[in-house]
């Protein structure tokens, strides 16, 4: 498998100002893609690929429920993803976030325990649509080529997730 150098590395270099900023581009990400294509309601990892940006590599969450998904990445990019998150439409005077507690929330890389941080996002616009966002993130140092197991844990109220990702970090 893999190396990376540190994996907790990667969650130390976001700022919050920065993970709020990548919270709110994820959720653009996330949105972009039709229904059929979304990496999101995706359960193999086929469409783990979706217009990722230049630079950083999305991992999309889950609707909830146990999910397991195998895909390339790209090896030299930092890593975004949710342990738990969500968004709302923001009109008006209301437009803060919904913050939800969870009673759990981990991720793993490799077996190694990856810091969790809380953003929240200022308003921004997402299918033409003023959105604002909260969750509980991780974020990765650019992982060298090679083969990767990140296990997502987060339960909130009843509402679990639990996703399996097999990574193979390669050269784009």
């Amino acid at each position: 498998m893999g190396e990376a150098a540190s994996p907790e590395t990667g969650a130390d270099t976001v700022d919050p100002r920065r993970g709020a900023a990548l919270a709110a581009r994820w959720w653009k990400w996330a949105l972009s893609a039709p229904m059929e294509r979304s990496p999101v309601a995706d359960t193999t990892g086929e469409f783990a690929g979706w217009r990722q940006p230049s630079d950083v590599w999305f991992l999309a969450g889950t609707y909830g429920g146990r999910v397991v998904r195998r895909c390339p990445i790209a090896a030299g990019k930092p890593v975004f993803f949710p342990v738990f998150n969500t968004q709302r439409i923001a009109l008006g005077l209301s437009s803060a976030p919904w913050r939800v507690e969870a009673s759990a929330a981990e991720a793993t890389l490799n077996g190694v325990p990856l810091k969790v941080h809380e953003f929240a996002s200022k308003r921004f616009l997402a299918t033409g649509i003023p959105r604002v966002a909260w969750g509980l993130w991780c974020a990765l140092d650019p992982l060298a080529p090679g083969q990767y197991v990140l296990s997502i844990k987060a339960d909130a109220g009843g509402f679990a997730v639990d996703t399996t990702y097999h990574l193979d970090a390669v050269e784009f």
